[in-house]
């Protein structure tokens, strides 16, 4: 079983930055890709990015690929997601999610492990 936390939402201005992370429970964290995803209002939950277990390769959807990175710290049980130059069109409820499945996946029935969602809001 794994428990995940996301913190570090909030309301920013179109070009400003934000880091998500997410704090996990469970000793064999590492055994499991994280991934991060969204969802906007009237929306469908859509991937952002994800990390393999060790950390070592990652994947993004090309519409934050060059202003988002994924990392993880096994040690703390923790993934972030820093968020540069952000654009309106990033706000959503950003969830991060755990799977034993390759980290490339991006869809989400594939990862068992749910946080609660934080919001991010991005002004114009």
């Amino acid at each position: 079983q794994v428990q995940l936390v996301e913190s570090g939402g909030g309301l920013v201005q179109a070009g400003g930055s934000l880091r998500l992370s997410c704090a996990a429970s469970g000793r064999t964290f590492s055994s499991y890709a994280v991934g991060w995803f969204r969802q906007a209002p009237g929306n469908e939950r859509e991937f952002v990015a994800a990390i393999s277990g060790s950390g070592s390769s990652t994947y993004y959807a090309d519409s934050v690929k060059g202003r988002f990175t994924i990392s993880r710290d096994n040690a703390k049980n923790t993934v972030h997601l820093q968020m540069n130059s952000l654009k309106p069109e990033d706000t959503a409820v950003y969830y991060c999610a755990a799977t034993a499945r390759s980290y490339r996946s991006t869809y989400q029935y594939n990862y068992n492990y749910w946080g609660q969602g934080t919001q991010v809001t991005v002004s114009s």
